[in-house]
């Protein structure tokens, strides 16, 4: 079987680290099992239900039926091919012969709706449209990337190899309409780059590496519009600033950065790296949330993070962690897994409810009166299956190989087997992470014992501690300490990160977030929910600046979690029924003094309406 990585990187050389096999690792935690395990159990099937129910896969038979009537949005085919892709994360985790057999029939339903020179697009084939004229809208090659990248995930999980010959057929296709005719063009809705790019991982072909970096190199030369708002304004190599809608931005930043790991292009890096900058400075929300406006789904300017009206769309969110993982291969910095992991613990987990078949699409980080709760589907249903195969494909996040050793990305309670330098390395890590910073893992090598392990420190973790078999071998500092040694069977390193509740405040120029405070406990940023807070104004409520905050853990509260408990005042400024506007020598503030509950913001809107906040008022 074809080892099942998230990015086959074996063979590029200018990627710093390389993946590990999903199937290379158990988890058994009590955070990430449990929702593993309900996405599997319900997820998958609800929405391979509700895919049927809309006319999604029915659009691939009637395309090889001919019948023409087609339903939903023009790019629902990716809808159906995400969902195909989170399956082969699924098997390749844990075998299931009953969902093997059905998404191989979704398989045959996809293929035989394929055209003879492998053109495949329902869409096309369903209405008077011609193919490839309007790429700034038709989303033809966004389908395509979902279809190579599905058909990879199936491949090296050795459930299906059709699909895989489709994409590379329809992949040569491209490339003969494209690059070998000389027809300029770029996606308006990027997500092909990337795939392109795995695909030539896989196979070594290098026509497919050449397209994506043909649709990269033709971008921002007006041949779709030159509209910022598709990234088409500037050369993307002389891009500074991230702009234009929330996910096409971040999946193009995705494919570059996957083209600098196969060509060492470094103008690429360049470019990545301001726009990183911009991005985590100035329009990134503390969930890890990106794209500010409800119009056009975009980036808006500098500091422009409103928490009521965020539109922080669960796409963007998971792009948001796609691309850090990628500058972390390329360049072995903890940096961009902090904001990796800040996405996908707050907004990507926010976006499913804990029953599993239920989704956000926007996820604001304030509700006024609880009116915002979680849908079982969508007309544009880009989110649900792309939560399917962020969360389902997790194990392949938690480890990295470098030239040296093992790094260790997220921490999750787990078992695993790490192939290095001919060797093997067992490892068994203990944590109840993120509730409690402590973390107990014992190395076991076959075959190689001189290495290094790289723990990662999180940035809010300044404070941390390191002991090797009871030994005190660091104190303090973050980013990846490095731990090179002979290491034996047993060997023991212990970890202690400071996960205790902290306050964070915002960049002064951010409006929404003047005079407040977020509450934040190792990665997990909490918020404050009626249902917790019944007789508490929680718009009226201010914290002192100096609150004593105390952490509980919840059994049977929504799965298991931990709640921070805290004093607070509540503010009363008189009697405002019959005003919008008051001087403001006539308002005088007087305080009750309130307890209130925290929980986390990933786990909101699973129970009655009610007014929910992030960011809380500092008394004056």
């Amino acid at each position: 079987m074809v080892e099942p990585v998230i990015l086959k990187l074996e063979k590029s050389p200018h990627a710093k680290l390389t993946c590990v096999p999903i199937n290379s690792v158990r988890l058994n935690d009590v955070f990430w099992s449990p929702k593993m395990e309900v996405l599997r159990k319900r997820g998958i099937p609800h929405q391979y239900e509700m895919l049927e129910k809309v006319g999604s896969i029915e659009n691939f038979r009637k395309a090889s039926q001919g019948r023409k009537a087609r339903e939903g949005f023009l790019f629902t085919d990716s809808d159906l091919y995400k969902w195909v892709e989170a399956v082969g994360f699924a098997l390749a985790y844990k075998p299931d012969k009953k969902l093997a057999d059905l998404v191989k029939r979704v398989v045959n339903d996809i293929i035989s709706a394929q055209e003879e020179d492998g053109y495949l697009n329902t869409y096309t084939a369903l209405t008077n449209y011609i193919r490839w004229s309007n790429l700034k809208d038709a989303h033809e090659l966004y389908c395509a990337g979902h279809l190579i990248q599905a058909s990879i995930s199936l491949y090296r999980a050795g459930i299906d190899t059709s699909l895989f010959k489709a994409a590379e057929k329809f992949s040569r296709n491209i490339y003969e309409y494209f690059v070998e005719s000389k027809n300029l063009g770029v996606p308006g809705h990027p997500e092909i780059e990337m795939a392109l790019v795995e695909l030539y991982r896989e196979t070594g072909i290098r026509i497919y590496l050449e397209t994506s970096q043909f649709f990269l190199d033709n971008r921002g030369k007006g041949l779709i519009g030159g509209g910022a708002y598709y990234i088409d304004h500037i050369p993307f190599r002389k891009l500074s600033k991230i702009t234009g809608h929330a996910v096409r931005s971040l999946y193009l930043n995705c494919g570059a950065t996957d083209i600098y790991m196969e060509t060492g292009d470094k103008s690429l890096l360049k470019a990545l790296n301001r726009l990183w900058n911009n991005l985590v400075t100035r329009k990134m929300y503390v969930t890890g949330g990106v794209g500010s406006r409800y119009a056009g789904e975009s980036i808006g300017d500098d500091y422009e993070l409103p928490n009521r009206t965020a539109y922080s769309e669960t796409c963007a969110a998971i792009a948001n962690v796609m691309w850090n993982w990628r500058m972390f291969l390329a360049t072995s910095k903890s940096i961009f897994l902090d904001v990796m992991e800040a996405a996908l613990y707050n907004n990507v987990l926010a976006g499913v409810s804990k029953d599993g078949k239920h989704y956000f699409y926007v996820n604001p980080l304030s509700d006024y009166n609880g009116s915002h709760r979680r849908r079982e589907w969508y007309a544009c249903a880009c989110c649900p299956p792309n939560i399917l195969r962020m969360i389902l494909s997790l194990p392949g996040y938690l480890y990295a190989v470098g030239e040296d050793g093992i790094y260790f990305t997220l921490y999750v309670s787990n078992t695993a087997e790490i192939s290095f330098k001919g060797g093997l390395i067992s490892i068994c890590e203990e944590t109840k992470y993120p509730w409690d910073g402590n973390i107990e893992i014992t190395v076991s090598p076959q075959g190689i014992s001189h290495f290094s392990i790289y723990l990662r420190i999180p940035a809010w973790s300044e404070k941390a501690k390191i002991y090797l078999n009871g030994k005190s071998v660091k104190s303090g500092g973050v980013g990846f300490i490095k731990l090179t040694r002979s290491w034996r069977e047993g060997d023991k390193i212990t970890l202690k990160l400071d996960t205790s509740p902290r306050l964070l405040v915002s960049h002064p120029h951010v409006e929404s977030n003047y005079c407040k405070v977020c509450i934040v406990s190792g990665p997990i940023v909490y918020c404050v929910e009626k249902a917790d807070n019944p007789k508490l104004d929680i718009f009226s409520m201010a914290l002192p600046k100096s609150p004593k905050l105390k952490e509980e853990y919840e059994h049977k509260l929504l799965g298991g979690l931990k709640i921070i408990k805290g004093e607070c005042y509540e503010e009363d400024t008189g009697d405002w029924s019959s005003h919008l506007y008051r001087e403001l020598k006539k308002c005088k503030t007087r305080y009750e003094k309130k307890s209130f509950v925290a929980i986390p913001y990933y786990a909101w809107a699973n129970r009655r309406k009610g007014p929910m906040a992030i960011w809380l008022k500092l008394r004056k």
